[in-house]
């Protein structure tokens, strides 16, 4: 049965479709990999001739989820979502919640966490984890967001993801992997082995 990682925030404007593609394709060296799109305007599944490698594939398949034929399955979440997270949550082994480093993102989290912290109840397996992302370099309250993130009751990882043009470009430029920035390939690999790291803690 394949593993299922679900990227989800209720904020919407914090990268999760991005880190969505580029850890799809990091892992896919390795396992089969599909990538679900849950957003009704279809982002990631509108551009998925441009990465033939990859199964993209739409909502519509998410009823039959736990039954597609992949070593691992990453959930994209659209920030309207709220009354199917719930379900696709205790359907995950791992869920990664993005947040930018500012005081209002963090007080946005709370809600997902909230969701988290139900499904874990009933689900005991479901790990979750924090992951800042799109950190403006040399930033101050990046520190005190922190040490917020660290008294939420969800683990908060330590790779950090920066605001970079190439990550934020890397949806049209066939992903990070593939490109010449070797601190966003480092930061994405990092993020990437961090959380096998958690699926696999016991």
């Amino acid at each position: 049965m394949a593993k299922i990682i679900t990227i989800a925030h209720q904020k919407g404007g914090v990268g999760k479709s991005t880190l969505a593609i580029n850890l799809a394709l990091c892992f896919q060296d390795q396992l089969s990999v599909a990538l679900v799109d849950t957003d009704l305007q279809g982002s990631l599944y509108h551009i998925r001739e441009d990465f033939p490698e990859l199964a993209i594939i739409g909502a519509d398949q998410l009823k039959d989820i736990q039954k597609l034929a992949y070593d691992l399955i990453i959930i994209d979440t659209p920030p309207y979502l709220s009354i199917r997270l719930p379900e696709l949550f205790q359907y995950s082994d791992f869920i990664l919640v993005p947040t930018k480093a500012g005081f209002f993102d963090v007080m946005a989290i709370r809600s997902t966490l909230a969701l988290i912290k139900e499904a874990q109840s009933k689900a005991p397996h479901l790990k979750a984890g924090i992951v800042l992302n799109m950190v403006k370099p040399r930033s101050g309250i990046t520190r005190d967001v922190a040490v917020l993130l660290q008294n939420m009751g969800t683990p908060l990882l330590k790779t950090r993801v920066h605001d970079r043009v190439s990550i934020a470009r890397s949806s049209l430029t066939a992903g990070i992997l593939n490109g010449t920035d070797n601190k966003a390939k480092e930061e994405i690999m990092a993020l990437t082995e961090e959380v096998v790291e958690h699926i696999s803690a016991v």
